[in-house]
């Protein structure tokens, strides 16, 4: 099967085919950077990773752009209210970002460009419209003329005459048309400004990345991503320029993931329910917050609450655990035998599947299933308490590999099994408001009562505990008890 991916724009999915064999330019909105980021703001950037590393194995060569917009009004707000430039804020919260992208262990991207490193670009893309008469200049502001683009409306569906219509409660005398849009505006006290054949001023927000598109993948890219919310006016705007400019395809791949709410309600300000990535990685971890967001479909409408990420806890937990035992099994010593030949026909078969999966429009969900018909598998297999021979050790090895394998392609299994699942087991211990100094009095009791061989006794606290979800972990390093995560 093909790769086959849901175009915004038509309304379905189809056979991607690149505009140069083997080459993909890819390119995703990135943050306006005037705070640290929520997590829903890296539902995006955890999906598109994915994204270009599907397509990396796949055989494509992938040039994937990822934005900073670091002139918007909310950074220069930020600026005024703090009494700094508004450099100072953009330049803090880039790093900011950067570090919670680097937490997630996120592939680099290949060019992650600034507004303010493209003026003269900017400029000269808002030059050309003006000449070919796709925008006009009124008292040092440029709009574009919408009306002259015959095709407006063509990725979100929207009609022009509707967009008249809801225009005109506050409308702009000064534009031709209720609709037509901002490309350049003059400055105002206060706010940063570059020279520009208009005046004094600063670019409106669709064309910075019209611009930026044109400058480093070229007229034409094959693939365009980011948030739903970003298609109206975005997106649509951003063709308008392109191709207003060009006469040529703007982009040929539109590709949008779904929104993330908290609780059934969408995450915002007003509600005081923003959670940002850099708080919710530090109550849990990246690894959570990355397999929260390929747990479901990227086109999904994502619902986070804390059974949600109760079942992503255990989910994360039962395949670290069984990544741990395999490790144990394997111990260091060198396998040269042959994994056993069924689990090596179930990776075989489970990999096929998963690329079938990736394939049919990035199905993540379907991934997981299909890595967890292997855990359960190799789990079945019970290597634990059989003898560690040539086989089982072979077994585990190819078991490990493969898991970290499929994992890599979406950021996840990367970690020392034992250290993250230490984690886990401390946030899961939280989680479940589980008293850590009752087991630990059970744990020394039942060692009473074992040196006592007082086995009744022993064998009644060990049912207690596992009651209470409590494994004990007999003749292991550590404190000899850990949640039952299998």
């Amino acid at each position: 099967m093909s790769l086959q991916i849901y175009n915004t724009q038509t309304k379905k999915k189809a056979p991607f085919q690149s505009l140069v064999p083997n080459k993909v330019k890819m390119y995703v909105c990135g943050p306006t950077v005037y705070n640290y980021l929520h997590i829903g703001n890296f539902r995006g950037a955890i999906f598109f990773n994915l994204v270009r590393n599907w397509l990396e194995k796949s055989g494509y060569e992938v040039t994937y752009v990822y934005n900073y917009t670091d002139v918007d009004d909310k950074i220069i707000k930020k600026a005024n209210e703090e009494g700094v430039e508004s450099i100072e804020i953009s330049e803090r919260y880039i790093a900011e970002f950067e570090k919670d992208f680097n937490a997630l262990k996120l592939t680099p991207h290949d060019h992650n460009p600034k507004v303010t490193e493209f003026m003269p670009q900017i400029i000269s893309f808002v030059e050309d419209l003006v000449k070919k008469e796709m925008a006009y200049v009124v008292d040092g502001e440029v709009f574009y003329e919408i009306k002259n683009f015959k095709t407006y409306g063509k990725l979100s569906g929207k009609k022009l005459e509707d967009l008249e219509a809801g225009a005109r409660v506050d409308v702009d005398e000064r534009k031709h048309n209720p609709a037509d849009f901002v490309l350049w505006k003059p400055a105002k006290p206060g706010e940063p400004s570059w020279d520009s054949p208009w005046g004094k001023g600063r670019p409106g927000w669709h064309i910075e990345c019209s611009a930026m598109i044109h400058s480093i993948l070229g007229e034409t890219i094959d693939i365009h991503g980011g948030g739903i919310d970003l298609i109206f006016p975005h997106h649509e705007n951003e063709i308008a320029q392109g191709e207003g400019r060009t006469g040529k395809c703007y982009c040929n791949q539109w590709m949008h993931n779904n929104f993330l709410n908290l609780n059934d309600e969408k995450m915002s300000k007003s509600l005081g329910n923003i959670i940002t990535a850099r708080a919710f990685m530090e109550k849990y971890n990246p690894e959570v917050l990355k397999y929260l967001m390929l747990s479901s479909h990227y086109r999904a409408l994502f619902n986070l609450n804390e059974d949600k990420i109760s079942q992503v806890l255990t989910g994360l937990s039962r395949i670290y655990v069984s990544m741990r035992d395999a490790l144990t099994i394997l111990g260091d010593t060198d396998v040269s035998e042959k994994p056993d030949a069924h689990l090596l026909k179930l990776t075989a078969e489970a990999d096929k599947k998963i690329h079938e999966s990736l394939n049919d429009d990035f199905n993540t969900p379907e991934v997981m299933a299909h890595m967890f018909d292997v855990v359960r598998a190799f789990n079945a297999m019970n290597l634990l308490k059989k003898k560690r021979n040539a086989v089982n050790k072979a077994t585990s090895q190819h078991y490990y590999q493969w898991i970290k394998g499929v994992g890599g392609m979406m950021a996840l299994f990367q970690e020392d099994p034992t250290s993250l699942l230490t984690e886990l087991d401390d946030i899961l211990i939280r989680e479940k408001n589980i008293d850590i100094e009752y087991v630990e009095r059970l744990m020394i009791e039942r060692q009473q009562a074992r040196e006592e061989k007082n086995f009744s006794r022993a064998d009644e606290i060990r049912d207690e505990l596992t009651r209470m979800g409590i494994m004990i972990m007999d003749g292991v390093e550590g404190r000899g008890w850990e949640l039952d995560k299998r």
